[in-house]
């Protein structure tokens, strides 16, 4: 296959991932703030999302069963991956039928099942990716898939958001089932790649071992690695909590859908690459440790920035500037924390750590987060911003202890 057209179609399929993502996240709950829904009930919402930190789970048996037998022409890979981006798009339709100011279990129900497909289709994906690149193309294939994932995530985002005023939130929300159906599209336009060599008959529970227990007990048994679990699990826990409450705090606030598209959409696009690309040159600079602490000090400074927004409602441009800084830290923190966990990976198992400690990373988002409207109810809007705040730092702490005792290795990889 062409080597331009193999790029495009991965960033088709990167598209096709990060559609799902803002559906059962952000643009959920500002659809529920919009219905005068509970906090309580917008806040667990960030539970529905659980099935990303899970996937490694059933990644074992998408690898040992056959593909449904309708599917299998295709493969092992796409003969898995086109019926799971039908199943998607036709919960993304479910979706965009409910009523939650009537049915609110129905809604919840419909956006857990996008989020649980959606990381099923992410586990093919990502496999597709990794065995049909060749290694030196792999760093442009993984561009290739960001920039899809990012302009998805755009569009069902504050796209979807903007749409709604004026076509309604079911009809805005109906218009991404085509474009989630561009995944199956490019699914079909994929070659399959070349398939293994031959093994002979391994069970689930083998392939589970193989898969997920010796590369956790590989890295449970270096020192310190209980503390470093912990710090990767507290990183992102301000943020957890900030973020979830996002939506609902807006519409506290008084700004409008159009005004929190605009907010959330091309500036904080601009501005998440360029973290990005400003954390790489940090951690090329200055190291991995050092990048890391100043990205995180970063991140719990642009925290702040909320409950200073609460003092000036109804000011977009504040807004837009609160939006765009929380979203340039985000991609600071971001290229330095993953350079981080890559470094944390040992190369007999790099795909499968990495896999579990980014799905241990985003924990505190998919728990701990989910109680976040119970705490806004209780404190109050500024206080409660305040605490999330106080809640970055225990992360820090822990940081400072990490790289004091465990400084990371200047490789991007561990040793073997």
């Amino acid at each position: 296959m062409n080597r331009i057209r193999a790029i495009a179609l991965i960033g088709l399929l990167g598209f096709s991932s990060g559609l799902p993502l803002a559906l059962s996240g952000f643009t959920l709950r500002l659809w529920l703030a919009r219905a005068n829904l509970p906090l309580e009930a917008i806040g667990f919402t960030a539970n529905l999302g659980i099935a990303y930190s899970l996937k490694f789970l059933w990644a074992p048996a998408l690898d040992q069963f056959r593909p449904p037998r309708p599917f299998r022409a295709l493969g092992r890979r796409r003969g898995w991956l086109l019926p799971i981006q039908l199943c998607l798009a036709a919960a993304v339709l479910a979706l965009a039928l409910t009523r939650p100011a009537h049915a609110l279990a129905a809604t919840l129900l419909a956006g857990g099942l996008v989020a649980f497909l959606s990381a099923s289709q992410d586990i093919m994906i990502d496999t597709w990716r990794i065995e049909f690149f060749p290694q030196h193309l792999q760093g442009a294939a993984t561009a290739g898939y960001v920039w899809g994932y990012r302009a998805a995530m755009l569009i069902s985002g504050s796209g979807v958001i903007a749409l709604s005023t004026v076509t309604g939130w079911h009809l805005a929300i109906l218009a991404m089932v085509p474009l989630q159906l561009v995944g199956a599209a490019a699914t079909l336009a994929c070659a399959e790649p070349a398939p293994p060599p031959a093994r002979g008959p391994v069970s689930i529970g083998a392939r589970f071992r193989e898969a997920v227990i010796a590369p956790l007990a590989d890295f449970l048994s270096r020192e310190g690695a209980w503390i470093i679990l912990a710090f990767v699990i507290l990183f992102r826990l301000g943020e957890a909590l900030a973020g979830v409450m996002l939506a609902p705090y807006y519409t506290h606030l008084g700004f409008d859908r159009a005004t929190i598209a605009i907010a959330n959409g091309p500036p904080s696009l601009v501005a998440v690459l360029a973290g990005t690309a400003l954390g790489g040159v940090a951690v090329a600079r200055l190291g991995v440790g050092r990048a890391l602490l100043t990205a995180g000090a970063f991140q719990t400074l642009t925290l702040i920035l909320y409950p200073l927004l609460g003092l000036y409602p109804h000011l977009p441009h504040i807004l837009l500037a609160t939006s765009v800084a929380e979203s340039f830290a985000e991609g600071i923190a971001d290229a330095a924390f993953i350079t981080y966990l890559s470094g944390l990976c040992t190369k007999a198992y790099t795909a499968t750590q990495y896999a579990l400690l980014s799905s241990v990373a985003a924990l505190a988002l998919r728990t701990i987060g989910g109680f976040s409207g119970v705490l806004a109810h209780a404190m109050g809007w500024l206080p409660f911003y305040e605490f999330t705040v106080i809640s970055a730092l225990p992360a820090m702490a822990v940081m400072l202890y990490i790289l004091r005792r465990y400084p990371p290795a200047p490789a991007a990889l561990a040793a073997e």
